[in-house]
Protein backbone atom coordinates (compact mmCIF):
# COMPACT_ATOMS: atom_id res chain seq x y z
CA UNK A 1 0.00 0.00 0.00
CA UNK A 2 1.56 3.65 -1.16
CA UNK A 3 2.50 5.71 1.76
CA UNK A 4 0.17 8.50 2.05
CA UNK A 5 1.99 11.59 1.09
CA UNK A 6 1.41 15.22 3.30
CA UNK A 7 1.36 18.63 2.13
CA UNK A 8 4.62 19.09 2.95
CA UNK A 9 5.90 15.42 1.16
CA UNK A 10 3.82 16.54 -2.38
CA UNK A 11 5.24 20.08 -2.08
CA UNK A 12 8.77 18.92 -1.45
CA UNK A 13 8.94 16.61 -4.75
CA UNK A 14 7.36 18.99 -6.56
CA UNK A 15 10.07 21.65 -6.37
CA UNK A 16 12.48 19.01 -6.81
CA UNK A 17 10.82 17.79 -10.02
CA UNK A 18 10.47 21.63 -11.51
CA UNK A 19 14.19 21.97 -10.77
CA UNK A 20 15.55 18.78 -12.74
CA UNK A 21 12.71 19.69 -15.48
CA UNK A 22 14.40 23.52 -15.38
CA UNK A 23 17.91 22.37 -16.03
CA UNK A 24 16.64 19.47 -18.75
CA UNK A 25 14.06 21.53 -20.73
CA UNK A 26 17.15 24.35 -20.25
CA UNK A 27 19.37 22.09 -22.47
CA UNK A 28 17.50 19.96 -24.43
CA UNK A 29 14.57 21.87 -24.98
CA UNK A 30 10.65 20.84 -23.30
CA UNK A 31 9.71 18.51 -26.70
CA UNK A 32 13.31 16.67 -25.98
CA UNK A 33 12.63 15.22 -22.62
CA UNK A 34 10.23 12.68 -21.79
CA UNK A 35 8.44 11.69 -18.05
CA UNK A 36 10.66 8.85 -17.82
CA UNK A 37 13.94 11.14 -18.16
CA UNK A 38 12.88 13.17 -15.03
CA UNK A 39 11.77 10.15 -13.16
CA UNK A 40 15.34 8.59 -14.38
CA UNK A 41 16.98 11.56 -12.69
CA UNK A 42 15.18 11.92 -9.84
CA UNK A 43 15.74 7.90 -8.83
CA UNK A 44 12.25 7.41 -8.94
CA UNK A 45 9.98 4.98 -10.48
CA UNK A 46 9.04 5.99 -14.38
CA UNK A 47 5.36 6.49 -13.19
CA UNK A 48 5.95 8.77 -10.00
CA UNK A 49 5.69 12.26 -11.93
CA UNK A 50 2.56 11.60 -12.50
CA UNK A 51 1.27 11.41 -8.92
CA UNK A 52 2.41 15.04 -9.01
CA UNK A 53 1.66 16.66 -12.52
CA UNK A 54 -0.92 15.54 -14.98
CA UNK A 55 1.76 15.45 -17.57
CA UNK A 56 4.69 16.84 -19.36
CA UNK A 57 2.73 20.52 -20.18
CA UNK A 58 1.93 20.79 -16.53
CA UNK A 59 5.66 20.41 -15.50
CA UNK A 60 6.53 23.15 -18.06
CA UNK A 61 4.02 25.25 -16.70
CA UNK A 62 4.94 25.16 -12.99
CA UNK A 63 8.84 25.41 -13.96
CA UNK A 64 7.38 29.03 -15.94
CA UNK A 65 5.00 29.60 -12.94
CA UNK A 66 8.19 29.36 -10.23
CA UNK A 67 10.37 31.73 -12.58
CA UNK A 68 8.15 34.23 -13.19
CA UNK A 69 6.95 34.10 -9.24
CA UNK A 70 11.18 34.99 -8.34
CA UNK A 71 11.55 36.77 -11.29
CA UNK A 72 8.51 39.40 -9.97
CA UNK A 73 9.89 38.82 -6.81
CA UNK A 74 13.60 40.45 -7.36
CA UNK A 75 11.42 43.26 -9.48
CA UNK A 76 9.51 43.79 -5.89
CA UNK A 77 12.08 44.33 -3.65
CA UNK A 78 13.85 46.55 -5.55
CA UNK A 79 11.10 48.54 -6.14
CA UNK A 80 10.90 48.42 -2.08
CA UNK A 81 13.97 49.14 -1.87
CA UNK A 82 13.87 52.92 -2.65
CA UNK A 83 10.95 55.53 -3.15
CA UNK A 84 12.66 58.28 -4.97
CA UNK A 85 11.67 57.23 -9.21
CA UNK A 86 15.30 58.00 -10.76
CA UNK A 87 16.61 55.36 -8.40
CA UNK A 88 14.08 53.02 -8.58
CA UNK A 89 14.41 52.93 -12.25
CA UNK A 90 17.76 52.20 -11.43
CA UNK A 91 17.28 49.31 -9.13
CA UNK A 92 14.70 47.76 -10.83
CA UNK A 93 16.35 47.41 -14.48
CA UNK A 94 19.91 45.82 -12.21
CA UNK A 95 17.42 43.08 -10.46
CA UNK A 96 15.81 42.58 -14.14
CA UNK A 97 19.29 41.88 -15.72
CA UNK A 98 21.01 40.12 -12.55
CA UNK A 99 18.08 38.01 -12.61
CA UNK A 100 17.84 37.41 -16.46
CA UNK A 101 22.24 36.19 -16.10
CA UNK A 102 21.83 34.31 -12.95
CA UNK A 103 18.98 32.46 -13.55
CA UNK A 104 19.55 32.11 -17.69
CA UNK A 105 17.51 28.69 -17.79
CA UNK A 106 14.57 29.66 -16.16
CA UNK A 107 14.56 33.11 -18.20
CA UNK A 108 14.50 31.77 -21.26
CA UNK A 109 12.13 29.08 -20.13
CA UNK A 110 9.59 31.83 -18.78
CA UNK A 111 9.48 33.00 -22.40
CA UNK A 112 9.10 29.48 -24.11
CA UNK A 113 7.01 29.50 -27.39
CA UNK A 114 6.32 25.77 -27.16
CA UNK A 115 3.55 25.44 -24.68
CA UNK A 116 0.34 26.93 -26.42
CA UNK A 117 -2.03 25.75 -23.52
CA UNK A 118 -0.92 28.64 -21.35
CA UNK A 119 -4.23 29.37 -20.47
CA UNK A 120 -4.91 25.68 -19.11
CA UNK A 121 -2.39 26.45 -16.10
CA UNK A 122 -4.06 29.51 -13.50
CA UNK A 123 -1.15 29.18 -11.26
CA UNK A 124 1.27 30.24 -14.79
CA UNK A 125 -1.18 33.03 -15.58
CA UNK A 126 -1.48 34.40 -11.99
CA UNK A 127 2.96 34.27 -11.64
CA UNK A 128 2.64 36.02 -15.74
CA UNK A 129 -0.08 38.95 -14.19
CA UNK A 130 2.13 39.62 -11.14
CA UNK A 131 5.32 40.33 -12.87
CA UNK A 132 3.38 42.19 -15.70
CA UNK A 133 1.82 44.21 -12.86
CA UNK A 134 5.05 45.16 -11.10
CA UNK A 135 6.72 46.33 -14.05
CA UNK A 136 3.29 48.55 -14.96
CA UNK A 137 3.26 49.50 -10.65
CA UNK A 138 7.09 51.32 -11.80
CA UNK A 139 6.12 52.78 -14.77
CA UNK A 140 2.88 54.15 -13.30
CA UNK A 141 5.27 56.11 -10.56
CA UNK A 142 7.02 57.64 -13.00
CA UNK A 143 4.06 58.62 -14.72
CA UNK A 144 2.77 59.76 -11.95
CA UNK A 145 6.03 62.39 -10.94
CA UNK A 146 5.15 63.90 -14.59
CA UNK A 147 8.67 62.10 -15.53
CA UNK A 148 7.34 60.78 -18.55
CA UNK A 149 3.83 60.69 -20.58
CA UNK A 150 1.76 57.93 -21.64
CA UNK A 151 -0.77 55.02 -20.62
CA UNK A 152 0.78 52.91 -17.84
CA UNK A 153 0.49 49.48 -18.93
CA UNK A 154 1.28 50.38 -22.94
CA UNK A 155 4.57 51.85 -21.85
CA UNK A 156 5.23 49.03 -19.35
CA UNK A 157 5.17 46.47 -22.34
CA UNK A 158 7.53 48.64 -24.32
CA UNK A 159 10.19 48.94 -21.68
CA UNK A 160 9.86 45.28 -20.67
CA UNK A 161 10.03 44.48 -24.77
CA UNK A 162 13.46 46.69 -24.67
CA UNK A 163 15.49 45.15 -22.08
CA UNK A 164 13.92 41.56 -23.54
CA UNK A 165 14.86 41.67 -26.54
CA UNK A 166 18.60 43.43 -25.52
CA UNK A 167 18.90 40.28 -22.94
CA UNK A 168 18.17 37.67 -25.49
CA UNK A 169 20.88 38.95 -27.79
CA UNK A 170 23.10 39.07 -24.69
CA UNK A 171 22.21 35.51 -23.46
CA UNK A 172 22.66 34.42 -27.19
CA UNK A 173 25.85 35.69 -27.60
CA UNK A 174 24.76 38.11 -30.30
CA UNK A 175 26.08 41.67 -28.95
CA UNK A 176 29.15 43.12 -30.36
CA UNK A 177 31.91 42.37 -28.32
CA UNK A 178 33.07 45.76 -28.65
CA UNK A 179 29.90 47.41 -27.19
CA UNK A 180 29.85 47.10 -23.11
CA UNK A 181 26.19 45.93 -22.06
CA UNK A 182 25.84 48.50 -19.79
CA UNK A 183 26.30 51.22 -21.77
CA UNK A 184 23.83 49.56 -24.54
CA UNK A 185 21.29 49.98 -21.59
CA UNK A 186 22.14 53.19 -20.71
CA UNK A 187 21.84 54.69 -24.66
CA UNK A 188 18.15 52.29 -24.59
CA UNK A 189 16.80 53.66 -21.88
CA UNK A 190 17.61 57.34 -22.51
CA UNK A 191 16.10 56.74 -26.16
CA UNK A 192 13.08 55.55 -24.27
CA UNK A 193 12.93 58.00 -21.52
CA UNK A 194 13.90 61.25 -23.87
CA UNK A 195 10.96 59.78 -26.07
CA UNK A 196 8.40 59.50 -23.63
CA UNK A 197 8.97 62.49 -21.66
CA UNK A 198 6.23 65.41 -21.60
CA UNK A 199 7.42 67.91 -24.37
CA UNK A 200 8.44 70.52 -21.84
CA UNK A 201 11.05 68.09 -20.35
CA UNK A 202 12.61 66.95 -23.87
CA UNK A 203 16.18 67.78 -24.35
CA UNK A 204 17.33 68.72 -27.75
Amino acid sequence: MPRILTSDDVAGFRDRLCEVAERLFAEQGPQAVSMRQLAAELGVSPMTPYRYFKDKDDILAAVRASGFDRFAAALEGALAATAEPAARGTAVGDAYVRFAVEHPAAYRLMFDLEQPTEADHPDLVRATARARATLTDFVGGLVREGLIVGDATEVALVFWAALHGMIVLRLAGKLPAEIEFGHLRATMNSALLWGLASPSRRRP
